[in-house]
């Protein structure tokens, strides 16, 4: 196990003494060479927990409960100064804003030597010769290190801030929506080549994002989120041919297929629940077309329901029925 993270909890800070629980008692590994996707809609905690495993939460985010094992080692004691010798060096993170992760008013290639010399006691010229490498490898001549953010679009923007992740030749890449506000043909462009290197160098990989598809293409496991709380987790190819969460089933049907018949794609309606008053029980019982009382009085544990393959729900041996109900808009809209 490369990266483990056990009960890890993490609170926001609000005015008038109250706290919002992003992230609530989550557990999950990953090994060497392998590619995690964390799943679900905005606000469920997803980046939140990415930016725990770093440390850069925001001032009024604190990590309250849990441990981030890194190489058996935990994070979360660490100082300032001993987790800046973890950040870039060993897990490093492509942003989901590229224009607001370069400086605009400095070279791109300055900012990526400058990433290196910081970490590592390197010459300028040897530092210089490395980003000219990385450029390669994501696919941008060597001579655009001249350039400024402004002259780069989006995609070769998003190209630079991958070259800057792998600088320092980390074992862990978290990637956090890295395709956000590019358009479908870059988008793939993107995801193409991040999966390209990673298999090439044999990195480790975590894929934050809101789209299944992209977890579907790209993860061998993935983590099903939802306000705060993991609710599936196990081998993509399981999940998504056998989903047993109600959420994860309304998820699936979400987004089209390419193969197979038409079919209306399914909306989930309502909203996430306040993280800073939770409801008792399951956090989808408001949302979920299946409920029963149980549902509401009780949190379902996150319980085996097949090999390597864990869900938050208490009805696991009438999957077959949600999975076939779950197909038709009427479900969902009886619930609404």
């Amino acid at each position: 196990m490369l990266l483990g993270v056990k009960d890890l909890i993490v609170n926001f800070r609000l005015k008038g003494n109250e706290s919002a629980k992003a992230v609530d008692k989550i557990s999950f590994s990953l090994d060497a060479d392998e590619c995690l996707g964390i799943v679900g809609e905005s606000g469920c905690g997803k980046t939140t927990a990415a930016k725990a495993i770093l440390k850069i939460l925001p001032p009024n985010g604190e990590i309250s409960g849990g441990h981030i094992y890194y190489k058996n080692r935990d994070l979360i004691p660490l100082s300032y100064n001993e987790m800046r010798k973890i950040r870039w060096k060993e897990i490093s993170i492509i942003s989901q804003d590229a224009m607001n992760s370069l400086n605009p008013v400095r070279r791109v290639g300055d900012q990526i030597v400058e990433a290196i010399r910081v970490h590592e006691d390197i010459k300028k010229g040897e530092a210089h010769d490395r980003a000219e490498e990385l450029f390669e490898l994501v696919g941008i001549e060597r001579e655009r290190l001249r350039d400024y953010p402004h002259q780069f679009s989006g995609g070769m923007r998003q190209r630079s801030i991958i070259a800057m992740a792998l600088a320092l030749n980390p074992a862990i890449i978290i990637a956090d929506e890295p395709t956000t506000a590019l358009d479908v043909i870059v988008q793939d462009s993107i995801l193409q080549k991040i999966n390209d290197i990673r298999r090439h160098l044999k990195k480790s990989m975590i894929i934050i994002t809101h789209d299944v598809s992209v977890v579907a293409e790209n993860c061998g496991k993935v983590i099903v989120m939802y306000a705060g709380k993991i609710l599936e987790y196990g081998l993509t190819k399981d999940i998504f041919a056998m989903p047993f969460h109600p959420y994860t089933i309304g998820l699936q049907n979400a987004f089209p297929e390419i193969k197979g018949p038409l079919r209306e794609l399914i909306n989930i309606p309502g909203d996430l629940p306040s993280l800073i008053h939770p409801p008792s029980g399951c956090r989808f019982f408001d949302r979920c077309p299946f409920g029963k009382a149980l549902c509401q009085q009780k949190e379902p544990p996150l319980g085996e329901v097949g090999p390597d393959h864990f869900s938050a729900c208490f009805f696991p041996e009438t999957s077959d029925e949600f999975r076939k109900l779950g197909k038709s808009p009427l479900t969902w809209e009886r619930q609404g």
